[in-house]
């Protein structure tokens, strides 16, 4: 057997291992406090799940709010989330992040190429006293790739399923236009304009340079981290945590030059992606109903959480629930790809849809959160089978569902693949789903009963901002019900799918990993989904991923540095950041 090279002697002030939103922060500020930084990537890109996503920040609070005109408070978010935790509000790490959050927003923004800018309607996922409609969710603006030359192409790309022509991205905001382009000159000036950015860059680059949501925060990041001086290294992957004199003194990486040894003076940052696809933590963490299916990149693989184990960090299991969730469906394409399909927000809230299981009866609130609706389905019955969404081949033409694009005329390649499943009745449709006929029928009769009074008696559908906001604002007296029928009637399967783990190290506010006693880990951090979740495995509103993410990133590397109490122990001001 040949030897394994191990390389010795690498010194560094702070390891951080994993470059997604929370690793590439914390190497970003380290850069930033004078610290010599070695930042990890496992693969030979990076961004993980932030990559894929909508690259938004829940951070209440903010300046960037206030801006916009959607003023928010601190105060506010804390109401919101005392009533979502209860006592668990109380938690160091919630107050660290609400104190912190805006300061964080302020120096990335005044320091580097990260920016935010806030939507004005980006409602909290619950309706709770201290929710906000807008202003506490913030957007990466947009960003330009080919800024980052030679580098573009280490930006994780978006899921295929959300790209057209060939890498051209598509935006919530973009799909209007798209779908209406002669509707009037300013849509057909904005399809223009997309179309031809995208012809440009297919002669120069593998996919489109306009980077927006998700690819747009990790190509800041990325564009700063490589102006701060990090030192970046690709395929590393972490092996073994290095413990001396009772702390963390450095990790073992394997590496295709063989195996690295780095040596952290200041600290050892974990921010590897979580649970992942670690067969060993799905395992343990998840209910075997949720077990089959990840958004997380396949690299993921737990191996934070895992090798902290191995030095006496633990996991903390006393959450609601140990993921956060997606309702996902699933369709095997011609080359072999399997697409899982995320119904986020463009489907589910749409009026002339409903949910069941498979009693053929409905279990929640089909426009909530994509987090919540899945935890209801993991409730009901359906657990141990998928979930289906009904509709009318009106509402595919109207408004599409998950692969099958508003306006599809031929739907034969979905029905074929097994992906719509079609029946002329709605009996028919039952039979070929393998759910109760008689409920089903039922279900539809009761739900097209509330679309006539605009009122759902069962779920409320409706009734929150949250659901108004991605309903059809022009159908009346509800945005979110109207008639199903007549047929031809259509079914899509969906699982449940987990976008992260919310189920991670312990960690107090500092980031620092905790041991089996309470004590931190000296020299140990977690961010990101390697840590426990701060809102126990609830999903308080969109971004409330990332935006911890961040912080906590923000905060293990001024640890490190020392400086963090210089930034953070100021007074508190409602309504803007804790220090200007």
């Amino acid at each position: 057997m040949a030897q394994v090279k191990r390389s010795e002697g690498i010194e560094t002030d702070l390891l951080v291992i994993g470059a997604g939103a929370a690793g590439m922060t914390a190497a970003l500020v380290g850069a930033q406090e004078s610290l010599r930084v070695i930042l990890c990537e496992k693969t030979d890109m990076v961004g993980g799940t932030t990559a894929t996503s909508a690259g938004t920040v829940w951070i209440p609070g903010n300046r960037q709010g206030q801006r916009a005109g959607t003023p928010d408070t601190v105060q506010a978010a804390r109401s919101y989330l005392s009533a979502m935790l209860g006592e668990h509000v109380r938690d160091p790490r919630v107050e660290m992040f609400l104190k912190a959050g805006p300061i964080v927003l302020d120096y990335l923004e005044q320091k580097t190429s990260v920016c935010f800018a806030a939507p004005p309607v980006h409602p909290d996922y619950r309706d709770l006293p201290g929710a906000a409609i807008g202003g506490r969710a913030l957007g990466a603006i947009a960003f330009d790739g080919r800024k980052l030359g030679q580098d573009f192409c280490r930006v994780r790309p978006p899921r295929r399923e959300f790209m057209v022509l060939g890498g051209m991205m598509i935006g919530k905001a973009d799909i209007p236009a798209l779908l209406a382009p002669f509707q009037s000159w300013a849509n057909f000036r904005h399809v223009a304009g997309m179309l031809v950015r995208q012809a440009l860059d297919r002669i120069r680059h593998h996919r489109g340079t306009r980077l927006i949501m998700g690819n747009a925060l990790v190509a800041r990041l990325l564009d700063s981290v490589r102006r701060s001086g990090v030192d970046l290294r690709f395929q590393t992957a972490l092996r073994e945590i290095i413990c001396e004199g009772g702390g963390v003194t450095g990790a073992i990486l394997t590496s295709p030059g063989g195996e690295v040894t780095i040596r952290a003076r200041k600290g050892v940052v974990l921010a590897t992606g979580g649970v992942g696809w670690s067969r060993e933590l799905r395992e343990r963490l998840l209910p075997e109903a949720g077990r089959r299916w990840s958004l997380t990149p396949p690299s993921t693989t737990g191996d934070g959480i895992l090798a902290a184990e191995r030095i006496g960090g633990v996991i903390a299991h006393d959450l609601e629930s140990p993921a956060l969730w997606m309702p996902s469906s699933v369709m095997t394409q011609a080359d072999g790809h399997v697409s899982v399909f995320p119904h986020i927000m463009l489907d589910r809230a749409k009026p002339g849809l409903l949910a069941v299981n498979k009693e053929g009866r409905r279990f929640v609130n089909e426009a909530d959160s994509y987090h919540d609706f899945v935890a209801a389905m993991l409730r009901s019955n359906a657990s141990a089978t998928p979930a289906f969404l009904i509709c009318d081949g009106g509402f595919i033409r109207d408004f599409g569902i998950g692969l099958v694009h508003p306006g599809t005329k031929d739907l034969t390649r979905f029905v074929k693949a097994g992906y719509l499943i079609e029946g002329q009745t709605i009996e028919q449709l039952a039979q070929e789903i393998d759910v109760d006929h008689h409920g089903l029928r039922q279900t539809v009769d009761r739900y097209n009963a509330f679309a006539e009074t605009g009122i759902d008696e069962e779920f409320g559908r409706g009734s929150s901002e949250l659901n108004r906001v991605n309903g059809d604002p022009h159908y009346r007296p509800n945005p979110c019900l109207r008639r199903i029928g007549p047929g031809p009637f259509y079914a899509v399967a969906v699982w449940p799918s987990d976008l992260a783990s919310s189920a991670g190290l312990a960690t107090d506010s500092y980031g620092r990993v905790l041991s089996r006693d309470g004590a931190h880990i000296p020299g140990l951090y977690a961010v990101g989904t390697d840590a426990s979740s701060i809102f126990r495995g609830t999903y308080p509103g969109p971004g409330t991923m990332i935006g911890p993410a961040m912080v906590f990133g923000w905060c293990a590397a001024m640890d490190a540095a020392g400086t963090l109490g210089s930034h953070c122990d100021q007074p508190e001001r409602q309504g803007s950041t804790c220090a200007d």
